[in-house]
């Protein structure tokens, strides 16, 4: 059953900074090479960090001035505010990049997944880990904590699954349909598939409101690529940062928690690799 249509395809060079829309990819065993190939660490509290923590990091940008490397951290370009440019290979990255962002840290490419001590994760803002857990997904006192059983279990002690800087899965797809069920739910909000970071974005969904958060365990066709559709995306509060022509929003997550409990796209791993092309169909398997 045809699900949809690619509508665009983003690929995110490192990790919480905004990216680069793609024609076509050739999607790999590890998902779209070059996507979270490099990550800062916080050289205050340790560990590496996203927006989650350093929420400026979504107000720089990253491409590659070149097809980077089917594996590994190929060498990318990262646009700071004002439009002052350096490579990720720029011996002043480190200096540049903690000026940017106002906190130290270190820009790192991907080590292997044996460098455990590199991925486990920092000290967390909050002694308590009920408020710790608030703060990350952008809840109110009254609203309930996501469910994290599904994810993998690596993440309750590492910042990522291990030799990658992916949050859980190596991708993440979103429906045209979904972004328009939300803005329904949140009129006075901009709601932008910037604020998500998809990988893909896709079209000509079923019927019914926000159509892929019911096909988690489900296996797609995407172009040439054979994807398992893995959880549910539970939505942090990155979702809610200002950045670019964005303004600051915490209306988003309460829209999201009004109509979803917190969960917006479908997150996949690849079964097949395979080339996907803007215009592709999203074939339910």
């Amino acid at each position: 059953m045809k699900l949809g249509r690619v509508t665009a395809l983003h690929r995110y060079p490192v990790k919480s900074m905004g990216g680069e829309a793609l024609d076509e990819v050739q999607i790999g065993a590890g998902g779209i090479p070059g996507d979270r190939a490099w990550a800062v660490r916080d050289e205050v509290r340790g560990g590496i960090r996203g927006a989650k923590k350093i929420p400026a990091l979504m107000q720089l940008r990253a491409r590659y001035l070149a097809p980077p490397a089917a594996t590994g951290s190929s060498p990318a370009e990262i646009e700071l505010p004002g439009r002052e440019r350096m490579r990720t290979d720029d011996p002043q990255v480190n200096a540049r990049l903690s000026s940017a962002l106002e906190h130290p840290v270190t820009l790192w490419p991907l080590l292997p997944k044996e460098a455990l001590d590199h991925y486990r994760r920092g000290a967390p803002t909050h002694a308590d880990v009920q408020q710790e857990l608030r703060s990350i997904f952008g809840r109110l006192p009254d609203e309930p904590l996501p469910d994290l059983s599904g994810l993998p279990r690596e993440l309750f002690t590492f910042e990522s699954p291990p030799g990658t800087y992916f949050d859980a899965y190596p991708l993440l797809l979103l429906s045209e349909a979904s972004l328009a069920d939300l803005q329904a739910q949140a009129p006075q909000s901009r709601i932008d598939a910037r604020r998500f970071r998809p990988n893909v974005v896709f079209d000509e969904t079923p019927e019914g409101p926000f159509p892929e958060l019911t096909w988690a365990g489900q296996r797609v066709r995407l172009g040439e690529a054979v994807l398992r559709l893995t959880i549910r995306c539970m939505r942090c509060v990155m979702t809610t940062h200002g950045f670019a022509d964005l303004p600051k929003d915490p209306g988003v997550m309460r829209a999201l928690m009004r109509a979803t409990e917190g969960h917006l796209g479908v997150y996949a791993s690849v079964e097949s690799p395979g080339a996907v092309r803007v215009g592709d169909a999203l074939t339910l398997l």
